[in-house]
């Protein structure tokens, strides 16, 4: 009996995995009162240059984080020491409070676009490097500890045109 399960749970995880087709790359990172300072790294192996490939920052959010946006600074530091810094802004929001993103209950899931149609053109491994840049209205200081935020992710995917 007990085989059995692990053997229908095993087909059931092969099977999500290969209906993912565009993933190239998927990795979540947990975090707990994400500091301010606190830089969250994602390595990223050599990928084939010749080929195309969007880039997303995944969030997942509880009912702790207090803010109908959220802003990010990343950067893109390729193996030849190039860096490509970005300041972003998320809506995670409606204005009536209604959160964004996908989930049941707490927690709620958010793929938010990064860049499309990169071109990893030099060999070597990358790193992206995210971290948080929320302040409060009227405040220089930015918020020490974010709360609310639970999982920090980055995901590559295959464009649909991938010359």
């Amino acid at each position: 009996m007990r085989s059995n399960f692990i053997l229908i749970l095993a087909i059931s995880g092969l099977f999500f995995w290969s209906c993912d087709s565009k993933r190239v790359y998927d990795e979540y990172k947990s975090v707990n009162q994400w500091n301010k300072d606190s830089i969250i790294s994602f390595n990223i192996g050599e990928l084939d240059s010749l080929k195309a490939y969007n880039l997303f920052i995944n969030i997942r959010n509880n009912s702790e984080f207090k803010y109908s946006n959220l802003y990010l600074i990343t950067e893109i530091q390729f193996p030849k020491g190039k860096v490509i810094s970005d300041t972003l802004e998320y809506e995670m929001a409606l204005p009536n409070g209604e959160w964004l993103g996908t989930g049941f209950g707490d927690v709620k899931e958010n793929k938010l676009w990064y860049k499309e149609h990169v071109k990893f053109t030099e060999p070597g491994e990358y790193q992206v490097n995210i971290r948080h840049a929320m302040r409060k209205n009227g405040e220089v200081n930015g918020i020490e500890n974010l709360d609310g935020i639970t999982d920090v992710g980055f995901r590559i995917e295959k464009t649909t045109q991938n010359n």
